[in-house]
């Protein structure tokens, strides 16, 4: 650990370099401002600066706001023999870490310098997490469309507004969600995710909101729910539009008073969470067929982000797949491969119905199977489409009239379509210009699931 020690008193820099390097401390000393800032300037820069007001020439004042513009690492303690209030206001307003008067007690240094080293060592660990965090879940992409999700992440992120983000599966809304919360004053703390299609009916109110012993059958003790695990941080609520209508309920009640209850309990709980929810569903339509409340959207969708399918944001293809690509490489322990040229500009070209979740497993497929490096366009479409099990079927060849070759294109067209839309009917048929009970009738007629 090292400490700077700017002070225009000679043997007051030498008593403070004797009793903070018996400590252990690596001491570099400075008699002005300007041999301050030749000694930062040459580095390496120290933890901490012991800095004195009253200097000839330029005062610590102003240094002090220097190094806390040009240096913002380091806890800076002021020293003087002529302190008082508004000079101990004005130097923390300026940066200061702490304010020491003259004469200095050995204790005092040593204990101040000893705390704001701790600072400054806890400061470079958040430093280091928060650049790891973000690494780990940066949204690829230079394109326009992907470029206004990532302005409309920044503008809310350090917001505590609620988030609804839609968008087709695949299309990254959990990478969104991490970067809201990692984003805001909650980064540090819990970020909880829900998958509400994913857990049963009978237990969702349990899962999100917590039981008592012996509120049900096998409740053998206390379970604390999501939103207590949350509390202080976020909870992402993913595919919210599959949730139980009654839970729909209860998780309106904690939006409009912060309280919950849990199964079985009598008394409720306060709860400090930041809700993010997600879809891909048209919660408009849902609240229409009322299978979702008009309420709940209201309080989940103050700011919605909708995220672009992969087929608007071509341009990102050849970014997304090399980074997969070394992603892949990466993670199976294997030597970085490239794509071809042409290889890049062929998967550009393709439509990926799963998004970029399909695009990156698609990645690792091709690092561990294709032959090439570089790898050729062939072998990414040998590895995309790879050739049907008996189970499949050909129009072409296989179908003995014409009435069940019309069925069988019917049948291959509008599932392909279904999927590209992530089963929304409704902008299903306005995309293909259908009636909706039409479409409705087809999906019944080739039994479409």
């Amino acid at each position: 650990m090292n400490v700077l020690i700017v002070d225009d008193a000679e043997d007051i820099r030498e008593t403070l370099e004797m009793v903070l390097s018996y400590q252990g401390y690596e001491i570099s000393q400075a008699e002005s401002a300007a041999a301050a800032v030749r000694v930062l300037e040459a580095g390496p820069l120290p933890e901490v600066c012991l800095l004195d007001v009253k200097m000839p020439g330029r005062d610590g004042l102003d240094l002090l706001a220097e190094i806390s513009d040009r240096w913002p690492s380091i806890a800076v303690v002021m020293i003087s023999g002529h302190g008082d209030a508004h000079m101990g206001f004005e130097a923390s307003r300026r940066g200061a870490y702490e304010f020491l008067e003259k004469p200095l007690s050995e204790e005092r240094v040593l204990l101040t310098v000893r705390n704001a080293a701790v600072r400054v060592e806890l400061q470079h660990e958040n430093t280091v997490l928060k650049r790891k965090i973000t690494e780990r879940f940066a949204i690829l992409g230079e394109g326009r469309a992907i470029g206004a999700v990532k302005t409309m992440i920044e503008r809310v992120a350090p917001t505590q507004a609620r988030v609804l983000v839609t968008g087709e599966n695949g299309t990254g809304k959990e990478l969104v969600a991490r970067n809201l919360h990692e984003g805001s004053s909650r980064w540090q703390q819990p970020f909880v995710e829900v998958n509400c299609a994913a857990i049963p009916r009978e237990l969702i109110e349990s899962e999100l909101f917590g039981h008592e012993k012996g509120a049900f059958t096998g409740a053998t003790g206390a379970h604390k729910g999501r939103f207590e695990a949350a509390d202080g941080g976020t909870i992402f609520l993913d595919e919210i539009g599959d949730m139980d209508p009654a839970a729909q309920a209860k998780v309106l009640r904690v939006l409009e008073t912060g309280e919950l209850t849990r199964v079985g309990a009598e008394t409720s709980r306060t709860v400090d969470v930041r809700v993010i929810a997600a879809t891909n569903k048209d919660l408009a339509e849902e609240v229409e067929e009322g299978r979702f409340r008009e309420d709940l959207l209201y309080r989940l969708n103050v700011v919605e982000i909708h995220l672009p399918p992969l087929h608007v944001r071509k341009d990102d293809i050849p970014l997304l797949s090399r980074h997969f690509l070394a992603q892949a490489c990466a993670k199976n322990d294997m030597p970085l491969r490239k794509l071809h040229a042409d290889c890049e500009a062929w998967l550009s070209a393709q439509v990926f119905p799963g998004n970029v979740r399909q695009l990156r497993n698609l990645m690792e497929r091709i690092a561990i199977l294709a032959d090439g490096d570089p790898i050729p366009s062939a072998e990414a479409e040998r590895l995309l489409r790879p050739r049907k099990s008996g189970s499949g079927r050909d129009p072409f060849t296989e179908c003995d009239t014409f009435e069940e070759f019309k069925n069988t294109v019917e049948r291959m067209f509008l599932e392909q379509k279904l999927i590209e839309n992530n089963w929304n009917i409704k902008r299903t048929a306005e995309r293909l210009s259908m009636m909706r009970s039409n479409l409705y009738k087809k999906i019944d007629k080739h039994s479409l699931k």
